[in-house]
């Protein structure tokens, strides 16, 4: 299968990190579970996730639930770069740790940290899909970045919920 053929059947995730979510968590779950199962529907199997705490690690969570059911599902984990997750509460860490242990390949992107290098992340993913999930508030940042760019590259992009 060349790669235009594989983008054919992967979507990615963009959103908002909890503390820009004026939605619970639950909420949230729920309604990206809606947009995976449509993708799934669609003929998408292999979901790419930036591993960011909020929506990221959300979707990647609900992708491996998926994968239990249906083995063609596949999950790859998009790393900005190392040691990306070290600063955060022992509770969005074990859900990224879960996430790694779980995916079917985990990429890094970059190979230290740098301004942009999340940028860099978002244009890898949507570079490689053929669908955009975004939970997205209009705010300026790097959802707003990742919609814009997948919007300029013509990448169909469903919203979640415009929060």
């Amino acid at each position: 299968m060349t790669e235009e053929e594989k983008r054919k059947h992967r979507c990615c995730f963009t959103g908002h990190r909890p503390e820009k979510l004026n939605m619970s968590e639950f909420e949230v779950k729920k309604l990206l579970e809606k947009a995976i199962d449509d993708a799934i529907n669609d003929g998408f199997t292999t979901f790419i996730s930036g591993g960011a705490r909020g929506v990221d690690l959300y979707a990647a969570e609900i992708v491996i639930e998926k994968r239990k059911n249906n083995p063609d599902i596949k999950l790859i984990m998009a790393i900005p770069h190392p040691d990306f997750e070290k600063r955060w509460n022992p509770d969005d860490r074990l859900l990224y740790d879960y996430a790694i242990k779980n995916a079917d390949l985990v990429k890094l992107i970059n190979d230290h940290y740098f301004k942009g290098c999340y940028q860099i992340r978002n244009i890898w993913m949507v570079d490689r899909s053929s669908r955009v999930i975004a939970v997205y508030n209009g705010t300026a940042g790097g959802t707003r970045n990742t919609v814009d760019y997948a919007h300029s590259k013509e990448i169909k992009i469903v919203f979640v919920v415009n929060i």
